[in-house]
This record gives structure tokens, sequence and C-alpha cells, in this order.
């Protein structure tokens, strides 16, 4: 089954002193096992452009559209047998104890 892993930051991080995970190791380590199938860091909120349209206006403005601390970083597209193994995967993740880790399964375009 394929997720989407979203990336976010946290304003509350883990305050355990255990060192955090090294990303490196953790990209190596689930390519290998074809668990992550793409994944990379996202540019920072002030280059985002946000499009919506309303009454058939095109409406462009810069930045997230959401007034928030906790924003989107990143992303990993997951393959796993079921959520169990996604969340195994995310918990070795590190911004599990720096940021969140949110799982979305794909739920596919309606026929």
């Amino acid at each position: 089954m394929k997720y989407m892993m979203f990336v976010c930051t946290d304003s509350e991080p883990d305050t355990d002193p255990a060192d955090v995970p090294d990303i490196h190791a953790w990209v190596a380590e689930n390519d290998g096992r074809g668990r992550r199938l793409q994944g990379d860091a996202l540019a920072p909120t002030t280059a985002a452009t946000t499009v919506r349209v309303r009454d058939g206006e095109l409406l462009v403005s810069d930045g997230p559209f959401a007034e928030t601390t906790e924003v989107i970083v990143g992303f990993d597209l997951l393959d796993c047998a079921d959520l169990d193994e996604a969340i195994e995967v995310a918990r070795a993740h590190p911004m599990a104890r720096q940021g969140r880790l949110e799982l979305r399964p794909f739920a596919g375009l309606p026929a």
C-alpha cells in the first residue's frame, strides 16, 4: 500500500537528549528495502505560491495559505505492506522527534 508521508515542523519537538537518527542512514535503509519510493525536502514557505479559483477568478498569493508555525518541509512516498509498517518507517525518521510526520494512504481517483 502506498502512503504519502508529510514531513512537518512542530512547535513542541522532543526534548530527549539521545542522538537524533541520521537522515542519510534512514534514506539508505528504506530505499534499500524498497519502502521509500521518492522523497525530498521542500524550499522554505517564503518560496511557496498558493493558487485558488473563486467565482471563476484566479487568485494567486505568495506563501502558504494557512497562517501557522507548523508547516510541511518535505515528503516521502512510501510503499509498505500496511499502516503498521508505515508507522514503523515513520518512527525511525529523524523528524519524528524534531517535528511530526503525517501518513496518508492514497485513495485513488474515483472512476
